[in-house]
């Protein structure tokens, strides 16, 4: 009896257990397919490849390239060709779906309003449409999922990120090859309340294309060139330098950091990935960059060609890496593989000091990731501190809150074969 009973407690508690790891984690599918998807990843497996379709009978959509988690109860989601971004909850349920933002790119918000990129010339907002020459930004009001301001910025404006109430935009102009314009090499900032660009800082590097990680004042902003003769490139900039007038707000160096995030201790991780049509090959970097060492050292150390753990040779093993995330909740670490681009892909798990957990099928082309809270609440991150020595301490997520441990990056650059797929 007292074996049964022992038994049934385990059981009982096995049962009631909540879960630590909950990640979301988006599939772009083929662009153009209509194919996209969402799975979702509980502890140390998939619950789900189709997960918003299993909570709401339709799919997402279109390539699915950016999400981010608003408040405890809201999660915005851009999905780029079906030219919507979609609220859920974080049981997956749908919200509401914002129609009125073309060609959407990525996203950040200050719990209030969330604010979207976007390649497109025209927006509808709540005073009317708004055509651009350029890019844009637009702000949605998450009270009644409404576009309420837009303004331009630069072509094909993609990361974006909110410091102090200002929102800094990286511009690509990577339809260069397309259209009648040259390769951007600017970040605008803007003030997010009154939307109004304040200052354009040119950085003289092209195309700045792909997710943007944050850690405090400093981003990690990638440029993949041109493709051809202009080299990818990776930048550290500094948004407080910026703000302050300071011209050496940033630093370039000569490797790309095409899929990056921020890790528990104040630092980018990354995996570069240079494409040349010249020799249609890929090279590959594996970094980790020390922000505030690079900017106060100007780049002559701080940069470091290595991961922890296995990580370094688990990505070195994948046949194509489309993602690098680290959990700021519980500082498990996740990659995704895209293998050929038109196959399902893999999710990889490692543990916080970098060895490897498992492996698992997803979907096609993974590279987007939301860890959920374990407890529920998205304000609940534990503080922590970075072991270096650093002017300012506190860590913003990419929605501009004051947490040590950074709250999400998703990177996104979705190329294959000979051509980049934008």
């Amino acid at each position: 009896m007292r074996k049964y009973l022992l038994l049934t407690l385990s059981l009982l508690l096995a049962v009631n257990a909540k879960a630590q790891e909950k990640l979301i984690l988006l599939n772009e599918g083929m662009w153009q397919a209509d194919n996209g998807r969402v799975t979702y990843f509980e502890d140390d497996h998939v619950v789900s490849n189709q997960w918003f379709r299993d909570k709401n009978g339709m799919k997402i959509g279109d390539t699915p390239n950016d999400i981010i988690q608003i408040n405890d109860n809201l999660i915005a989601i851009a999905v780029n060709w079906s030219n919507i971004v979609q609220f859920i909850r974080p049981d997956g349920t749908a919200v509401a779906a914002t129609e009125d933002i073309p060609n959407n790119r990525k996203l950040c918000s200050d719990g209030q309003y969330v604010y979207v990129t976007s390649y497109g010339h025209e927006c509808l907002t709540t005073s009317g449409y708004k055509y651009f020459d350029k890019g844009y930004v637009a702000k949605i009001d998450i009270s009644n999922f409404k576009v309420v301001a837009a303004s331009e910025v630069g072509y094909e404006p993609e990361g974006i990120a909110l410091y102090k109430g200002r929102l800094f935009v990286a511009n690509t102009g990577g339809y260069a090859a397309q259209e009648a314009h040259d390769y951007e090499t600017t970040v605008s900032i803007l003030n997010a309340q009154t939307m109004q660009v304040e200052k354009v800082i040119d950085t003289h590097v092209p195309n700045l294309y792909g997710k943007m990680s944050q850690c405090g004042r400093y981003l990690c902003i990638n440029s993949p060139g041109d493709y051809y003769e202009l080299p990818a490139a990776g930048l550290v900039f500094d948004c407080q330098k910026a703000l302050d007038g300071d011209a050496n707000c940033f630093v370039k160096f000569d490797a790309p950091v095409t899929y990056n995030c921020t890790t528990r201790d104040g630092k980018f991780w990354a995996v570069g990935s240079s494409f040349s049509y010249l020799t249609g090959g890929y090279e590959s970097y594996f970094l980790t960059i020390d922000p505030a060492t690079v900017m106060d050292t100007q780049g002559s150390s701080g940069i470091s060609r290595s991961l922890p753990g296995t990580l370094l040779t688990d990505f070195q093993n994948m046949d194509q890496p489309y993602g690098i995330y680290v959990n700021p909740y519980t500082g498990y670490i996740y990659g995704t593989d895209a293998s050929m681009f038109e196959n399902a892909g893999y999710l990889y798990q490692w543990s916080p000091e970098g060895q490897l957990l498992g492996k698992y099928k997803v979907y096609v082309n993974p590279g987007h990731f939301l860890a959920l809270p374990p407890d529920g609440h998205f304000t609940g991150v534990e503080r922590r501190r970075a072991s270096h020595s650093v002017k300012e301490h506190t860590c913003y997520d990419l929605q501009g809150r004051h947490i040590e441990a950074p709250q999400r990056v998703g990177i996104y650059v979705n190329k294959g074969r000979k051509y980049v797929n934008r």
